[in-house]
């Protein structure tokens, strides 16, 4: 319709006709063209974008998926952790005088302590949640080195004399040491177990350097011995053992804020005289 239109146009100019003919079918060519590569051009965009999203989706999924065996991995590392103490704790507990609930109050007084002093600006720093929960996880292996103690010292029914109350205090470097060659023995550092070194060692240690076994003062003593000297000292004398009565409340609350200064760190005996009554509730909740 177009060349005819022409054709009656220029009439029998056929030269004209063929010009315009020929400029007219380039310019259909060319409009032909650009839509063609725009129509491609259009259609590699959402191919490029279609695989894009489902790269990404692929990816998200796969994280997802990453992120859940992590997680299960270390569920299963820290249930491995936590029977392993249970394990290591249940020795001491199988040759001692002391019972198995004796280590899960002191677990529980220890965690007490740390979580009042959490705004404390002395102890903010290291009594992050983090941290509290690798207390909580240490605190039973304090201990550990009375697996070295021999029987007739550890199990004696009454008052151990000089000699033997030197072999006993010996448990603490026993303690360290153990938990020191297990490191070694993994050949890395464990969290936990750093931390469970550091309480068997110096949870005898006092505020006024009048301690075991190396005599520390103030804030030489690690803040985790300072937080167990307490909750190991308040169960002792609130627990019956078979050469002494228990102990009441009242009277191991007394002794313990009569050794603030001395024995303990004044500021932790300050956060226990604030929690006293939940000192009680958890020997309550955890009798022997």
């Amino acid at each position: 319709m177009f060349e005819a239109a022409m054709q009656i146009a220029f009439g029998n100019n056929f030269g004209m006709f063929c010009y315009w003919t020929y400029h007219v079918v380039t310019l259909f060519i060319l409009a032909a063209g650009i839509g063609w590569w725009r129509e491609f051009a259009v259609r590699m965009d959402f191919a490029t974008q279609t695989t894009l999203k489902a790269t990404q989706d692929f990816l998200k999924d796969q994280n997802v998926l990453l992120e859940i065996e992590v997680e299960k991995r270390t569920r299963k590392t820290q249930d491995t952790q936590d029977a392993t103490i249970v394990i290591l704790a249940s020795l001491v507990e199988t040759r001692d005088n002391e019972t198995g609930n004796h280590i899960r109050r002191t677990q529980y007084y220890v965690r007490a302590l740390a979580r009042r002093l959490q705004p404390h600006p002395a102890f903010a720093a290291y009594l992050v949640e983090h941290q509290i929960d690798i207390l909580f996880k240490s605190a039973p292996l304090h201990d550990i080195g009375k697996v070295g103690i021999p029987d007739s010292i550890l199990l004696k029914p009454g008052k151990l004399d000089p000699d033997e109350f030197e072999i006993m205090k010996t448990h603490t470097t026993l303690g360290h040491s153990a938990i020191e060659n297990a490191e070694r023995q993994l050949g890395m550092t464990v969290e936990f177990l750093a931390c469970a070194k550091e309480i068997a060692l110096s949870h005898h240690e006092k505020w006024d350097g009048s301690g075991y076994p190396a005599g520390l003062a103030g804030n030489g003593i690690p803040i985790s011995a300072r937080l167990m000297a307490v909750a190991d000292v308040y169960d002792a004398l609130t627990s019956r053992r078979v050469y002494k009565d228990a102990m009441g409340h009242d009277e191991a609350v007394a002794i313990i804020l009569e050794g603030r200064g001395k024995h303990f760190d004044p500021d932790v005996v300050e956060a226990f005289a604030a929690i006293t009554d939940e000192f009680r509730d958890i020997a309550g909740r955890y009798a022997d």
